[in-house]
């Protein structure tokens, strides 16, 4: 388990390092997470489901499926708060149905995505008002109150040995659970 201040290489190690047998990872992390899958290769064995073809959002539902498809297994559903703002309302049947998904949201306050895509077209920089567009703020988004409302329990962690902890409690737990890492 690595340990030291919150970084994309750490957290990805964190995630390999604590992933258990037969779990079942749902990512969208598409820019937060790009070393994620590398970092489990010597984790025990387990299913990586990804981003089917730029769907932004997917991440929550595909989770809420995988829970309803294999119960006994356990979810880590890995997010960014741009994607996970477009199905929000997968929480709610988290929590409801008390699937065993454990989500992590990495809140970079960004839609990230939508800059680089933006940054293919090759028509040059974003002026102002697009830029706004793509960020998310006024006001920040509090996803351990936004789960909250939605009947998951959730932390914000703001070192690596915290998420460490928040993410071994959640796959170890029963029912539904979110951290957020603010990045």
């Amino acid at each position: 388990m690595p340990s030291g201040e919150i970084t994309l290489q750490s957290l990805a190690g964190a995630v390999g390092a604590l992933l258990p047998e037969d779990s079942i990872v749902v990512d969208e992390s598409m820019t937060s997470g790009r070393g994620l899958m590398a970092a489990t290769k010597a984790a025990p064995p387990h299913d990586w489901l990804g981003n089917t073809g730029g769907s932004i959002g997917i991440a929550l539902p595909l989770a809420v499926g995988a829970a309803v498809a294999c119960p006994n297994r356990k979810v880590l559903c890995l997010t960014a708060d741009g994607s996970g703002m477009y199905t929000l309302q997968a929480l709610w049947t988290m929590a409801r149905e008390g699937l065993n998904v454990t989500t992590v949201v990495f809140a970079n306050r960004d839609y990230a995505v939508l800059k680089r895509e933006f940054s293919y077209l090759g028509v040059g920089n974003p002026g102002t008002r697009a830029l706004d567009m793509f960020e998310i703020g006024r006001p920040d988004l509090d996803w351990v109150q936004l789960a909250k409302g939605m009947g998951v329990p959730g932390t914000r962690v703001s070192s690596l040995d915290a998420f460490g902890k928040a993410l071994r409690a959640g796959l170890a737990g029963e029912g539904p659970t979110l951290i957020e890492v603010p990045l």
